[in-house]
């Protein structure tokens, strides 16, 4: 059983060299203990409507009397496309095939 155990731990650490898991995150010191999300934009301004879409969503969300209240939220014009996009830029993908692989291995101890 521990020779079986050692050897999944094997092929999971092969895997993961070979499948470059672990992309998202961009360390940003020695440590390891901080790290960076790239976000990819095409421009100054869509970095700004970006980042002023979140703004106006959150603003909106936790204040229902905000666009009374604001100038720059009367205008709740809020391009869900762009919140969307950075959603997806965040998520993960790579490492989600990792918890695939870990799942499998738990399933093949939970059945023998």
């Amino acid at each position: 059983m521990e020779t079986q155990h050692t050897h999944q731990v094997a092929e999971l650490l092969e895997s993961m060299k070979n499948l470059n898991f672990f992309t998202k995150l961009k360390s940003e010191n020695k440590r390891g203990n901080t790290f960076k999300i790239p976000i990819k934009v095409s421009c100054y301004n869509e970095l700004n409507m970006m980042v002023s879409d979140l703004l106006k969503a959150s603003i909106i969300l936790l204040n229902n009397e905000a666009k009374s209240l604001s100038p720059f939220t009367a205008d709740s014009d809020i391009n869900v496309l762009t919140l969307l996009e950075i959603a997806l830029q965040l998520l993960p993908g790579e490492e989600m095939q990792l918890l695939d692989n870990l799942h499998a291995i738990h399933l093949q101890n939970d059945t023998n």
